[in-house]
């Protein structure tokens, strides 16, 4: 087997979509990952839980994987890490806090025994095999975020990770512009990857502080009323400072929902999270509680299906019945794809008598994300001889190439890539596209891998046009018609207009199954693919419809 030592960057993921975060850096033959994340399912995916990158690449290259580096403790950069490791066995470098947020699903799926948590600390400088990998401390919306810089034969690759330019930060760990500057200028940067989520929006992030000043406000501002606050369970900067304007007004703070439940738990064991004594409390304990002493923390701000938020808009939550009086912050801005579904769920608590203040109404929530601003302030620090835009849409990876150029990289080192493309480093200090590997959607329902894009299709024509079932039984000898058509539908005609016209459809049927009785064309597959187009034929010419139709012949 020839052993390819060239420096190379395998993009599984990331790019073209938020979520699926996931890319390989190659060093001497071996495999390096870089984060291994999951995207939620779009309105156009029925019954799809999550959304993978595609491993076949990694599967057919087991040998060679190294370990993976995480750059902080985010779904779509750690969610997929459970199901890599059914397949593949490796180690898993990271922050502490990002480690113990994945150890959670790891353990779940019953995978710990196949690999290694190996915690990493600001600043930390790794060999990882033939990776010499560097962990530079970044703000962003989960803590102990890490930009990573990658020393190959062919130079420096400076990945950003998630990040923004956070000056007065929580817990005091800025973005260290200082040290990446310090290797930009010994070194020099020959890649730069970089996070292009809000390449789009011109101006800075506003610091968390900010938005602990607002929140404190709305809590002084509310005596006597249940307040709910909705947040990201992993944004625990913001759980803080909810927490401590909890306590400056007398409140006691309950948890709802498991992964919000987990993460405070974590948070505390870790030190991240600072909570007076007798402040938390079970929910369960919560209906006690005067409605102006208790703050609920909740899950469900994306709006998910059977969040706690999504429970309490429905009326279904078994732990609060939220009405007149209560307040709920939404302290998120929707992912884009869940804003009809965060849009029910504040209709459904206004129309329940809540009073809602959300991102639209007041300063309660602020990107993890850097605008073009801090984008600008980066490359000016890196000077990058090439670019890669990484981390968000493709109009998002567009307008951070536009970016780049009028930062001063050169329009033909600035490389703009989707999910499956391979760049190769050179030692001569070109960066050129070296191909394409599989980066398709791995669909995840229930506990099934992935179900593949023609169940999604048939799940897609069930939803918007039903089905119709014909059952016919046939003399396997004659292919006389012994009993049927029998014609079952769901979700193609209202019944008041069934009868007349199912009773059309069976005709229509029998009619050409005793045509083709009389051709003598009677193998079992003939007979199914007369039922299939004589039926589906029938529905289209009368209503105009296709729904799936699906022939079920039994020979006797």
């Amino acid at each position: 087997m020839t052993v390819n030592l060239a420096t190379r960057v395998v993009f599984l993921g990331g790019l073209g979509e938020i979520g699926r975060n996931c890319a390989c850096i190659e060093v001497q033959d071996r495999i390096l990952i870089l984060d291994c994340g999951l995207m939620f399912p779009d309105q156009d995916m029925p019954g799809i839980d999550l959304v993978l990158p595609d491993f076949t690449y990694l599967r057919e290259n087991a040998e060679r994987v190294e370990a993976a580096v995480i750059t902080h403790g985010h779904e779509d950069h750690i969610g997929a890490l459970p199901f890599l490791l059914r397949e593949l066995s490796f180690p898993i470098y990271g922050s502490a806090l990002a480690l113990n947020l994945a150890r959670g699903r790891i353990e779940e799926a019953g995978m710990l025994g196949r690999t290694r948590l190996i915690p990493v600390h600001d600043g930390d400088r790794r060999r990882i095999g033939p990776f010499d990998v560097e962990f530079i401390p970044v703000t962003h919306s989960v803590p102990h975020g890490f930009a990573t810089a990658h020393r190959t034969p062919a130079g420096v690759i400076l990945h950003s990770g998630d990040f923004k330019i956070d000056l007065t930060p929580v817990d005091g760990r800025r973005t260290d512009l200082g040290r990446i500057g310090q290797i930009a200028e010994q070194e020099g940067v020959r890649l730069l990857l970089s996070d292009s989520t809000n390449a789009e929006e011109p101006g800075f992030t506003r610091s968390e502080r900010e938005v602990g000043r607002v929140l404190a406000a709305i809590v002084r501002d509310h005596p006597g009323q249940r307040i709910v606050v909705g947040c990201f369970a992993s944004h625990l900067h913001r759980i803080q400072q909810v927490i401590d304007a909890a306590v400056a007004n007398g409140r006691v703070v309950a948890t709802l929902g498991r992964s919000m439940a987990r993460n405070v738990a974590i948070a505390r064991e870790m030190g991240v999270l600072e909570v007076p004594g007798g402040v938390l409390l079970d929910i369960a304990d919560s209906k006690d509680v005067e409605p102006g002493r208790l703050l609920v923390l909740s899950t469900g701000s994306q709006g998910e299906p059977m969040s706690a938020l999504a429970l309490m808009a429905a009326g279904e939550s078994r732990w609060l019945d939220v009405g007149d009086g209560d307040l709920v912050i939404l302290s998120s801005h929707a992912i884009p794809g869940n804003e009809t579904s965060v849009g029910k769920v504040i209709d459904g608590l206004t129309r329940r008598g809540a009073k809602v203040i959300h991102s639209g109404l007041a300063d309660v929530h602020s990107t993890g994300h850097a605008k073009q601003g801090e984008l600008r302030t980066l490359l000016s620090i890196v000077q990058p001889d090439h670019f890669i835009p990484v981390h968000g849409e493709y109009r998002h990876l567009r307008h951070h190439a536009d970016l780049a150029v009028t930062m001063g990289v050169a329009p033909d080192n600035v490389l703009l890539c989707e999910d499956g493309d391979v760049v190769e480093l050179t030692r001569d200090g070109t960066v050129e596209r070296a191909g394409e590997v599989p980066a398709g959607y791995l669909y995840v329902d229930g506990i099934v891998g992935d179900v593949g894009h023609g169940v999604l299709r048939d799940r897609r024509a069930l939803a918007e046009e039903g089905v119709v079932v014909v059952v016919v039984t046939v003399d396997a000898r004659s292919g006389e018609v012994l009993s049927g058509p029998e014609i079952i539908t769901r979700g193609w005609i209202h019944a008041p207009d069934a009868d007349p016209l199912l009773a059309d459809a069976r005709a229509r049927v029998l009619e050409e199954l005793e045509r083709l009785a009389d051709e003598g064309g009677h193998d079992f597959d003939t007979v199914r693919r007369t039922v299939r187009k004589a039926l589906g034929k029938f529905v289209s010419d009368r209503t105009r419809r296709r729904p799936m139709i699906v022939p079920v012949v039994m020979e006797v």
